[in-house]
């Protein structure tokens, strides 16, 4: 019997507001899309946290025993300035200015995307297609929709037409909007659009003299609308339905929202049941932006090389910071946070290094499988990662105490400790080691046990003074000495 067997785990619905219990179409695999980024310049930490949520999600869904089938897309044509119809296309421009091909720049920043998201130890998507090598299919998608009345063509250009689409739908139903609603608050479109309506957006634009980015098709030659693709790729892979949607909050509307209308309207039918997405992270509490320099880039935060943090953190420590919060809400990065993030994945990994020597005993004071049900229970609860850490910290709590000798546990109970812990840090949240060599880790040893050595000398000559100086030192810099029965110990905070 598989875990999701015996596990029910409900997910937030954004299409209908509501959690809800999970059942996948096919029993035992699961069809997940998140989109993925635009590769015309370095993957910003907002976007990181979007994909990290989902690499959990993913992760989470695999330990349960479900097949997954996750596919995560690059978008490498096609996404204009500013998310509009008109004007310049976002990778386009970037080449135009630094003078180098549009495949260089998306080369360029598809292995910057990988190389981040490889530090964060995020697992590869089962299928990472790119919009231009499926121009084929997008065509063969507005072509279904100009035959079922649902586009219109102007001058080499293809626009959805919302309204008609919308008298036998329901355009608007994942961000609570109302078509009526958006006509009344929109100005009327300028002489020069193409469109009838400015809800209008664009499948197919034709491609200017200047455009260098462009495909033949049966309207002249252009390239994709931005939100044909998603539609394109997902369909492909994971048929014309499929589970689980995802993508960052700005991206419910228009993006997601044009996606249900491509689908239904060349499909007949809605192509997902669960649309999933995750909120923004801010930086010192305001929204993260390059324009006004409240900004700072994944590789800047490991290696220190910025103006914002007091030190480099490690991959690892932003990922437990980011896995604090739920998905679903607002995260806001400052020093002090990374700080106190870092300080409680110390905790938990020192707390694993004690676990494989603790002693164990006829009878245990920790019900460990009842402690093991609150951690699945959590995730259960639409993948709720701080509830989890809560319960993991309750299992350090122990731990510590059991290695202090004031509880005791079982042996069978000591495999299922650290198995449940295995599990969920480092399969399930996808948390990494301490990412010191060993041979530093070696040479911190040695040096601390030689001030230790110190120390008690200077407490056996009375020289408290020498003592105290050591131990305080020590505990500013992090190193916390603890004196016992067996002699004197350190940890690292």
């Amino acid at each position: 019997m598989q875990l999701y067997q015996e596990q029910t785990l409900r997910i937030s619905n954004s299409l209908t507001g509501k959690k809800e219990i999970f059942k996948p179409i096919n029993e035992g695999h699961v069809g997940m899309y998140v989109c993925g980024p635009t590769v015309y310049s370095n993957v910003h930490l907002g976007n990181c946290r979007t994909f990290m949520s989902f690499d959990m999600i993913f992760r989470y869904l695999r330990h349960l025993g479900y097949k997954v089938r996750y596919v995560r897309n690059i978008t490498d044509a096609g996404h204009l300035v500013d998310d509009a119809d008109e004007g310049e296309d976002k990778i386009a421009k970037k080449a135009r200015l630094e003078k180098i091909e549009p495949m260089e720049v998306v080369q360029r920043y598809t292995v910057d995307f990988h190389y981040i998201l490889d530090q964060f130890n995020f697992l590869p998507p089962s299928i990472e297609p790119t919009a231009t090598g499926h121009i084929i299919e997008q065509l063969e998608i507005i072509k279904e929709i100009l035959k079922k009345g649902y586009a219109y063509e102007v001058n080499g250009s293809v626009y959805f037409d919302v309204k008609k689409f919308n008298e036998k739908y329901e355009y608007g139903k994942l961000s609570g909007r109302k078509l009526e609603d958006m006509v009344a608050n929109t100005r009327e479109l300028a002489a020069q659009s193409e469109k009838k309506n400015p809800q209008d957006f664009a499948l197919w634009k034709k491609a200017e003299p200047q455009h260098i980015m462009r495909w033949p098709s049966p309207w002249g030659d252009g390239f994709p609308g931005w939100h044909l693709e998603c539609t394109a790729m997902s369909t492909k892979y994971l048929g014309e339905t499929f589970d689980i949607h995802g993508g960052g909050m700005d991206l419910k509307f228009p993006h997601h929202e044009c996606e249900i209308a491509q689908a239904e309207a060349s499909n007949g039918h809605s192509p997902v049941n669960y649309w999933m997405h995750a909120n923004m992270l801010t930086m010192n509490g305001k929204k993260m932006a390059k324009s006004t320099g409240n900004n700072i880039l994944p590789g800047e935060i490991f290696s220190g090389d910025n103006d914002i943090l007091s030190k480099p953190f490690t991959a690892s420590v932003v990922r437990f910071f980011m896995m604090q919060a739920h998905y679903t809400s607002i995260l806001d990065l400052s020093n002090d946070a990374l700080l106190a993030s870092e300080k409680g994945f110390h905790r938990l990994m020192d707390a694993i290094d004690n676990l494989k020597d603790l002693p164990t005993a006829e009878v245990s004071n920790f019900d460990i499988p009842e402690w093991r049900q609150k951690c699945y229970d959590a995730m259960n609860d639409d993948f709720n990662t701080p509830i989890l850490i809560a319960h993991l910290f309750e299992g350090v709590k122990h731990i510590n105490l059991i290695k202090e000798g004031k509880e005791k546990i079982t042996a069978a109970d000591k495999v299922l400790l650290q198995q449940t812990i295995n599990d969920f840090v480092f399969d399930v949240l996808g948390l990494e080691h301490k990412t010191e060599s060993n041979q530093d880790s070696n040479k911190l040893q040695g040096v601390v046990e030689l001030l230790i050595q110190l120390r008690n000398e200077a407490r056996s000559n009375r020289d408290f003074a020498t003592s105290d100086k050591i131990r305080d030192q020590l505990s500013a810099m992090g190193i916390q000495l603890k004196d016992g029965k067996e002699g004197t110990t350190f940890s690292v905070s």
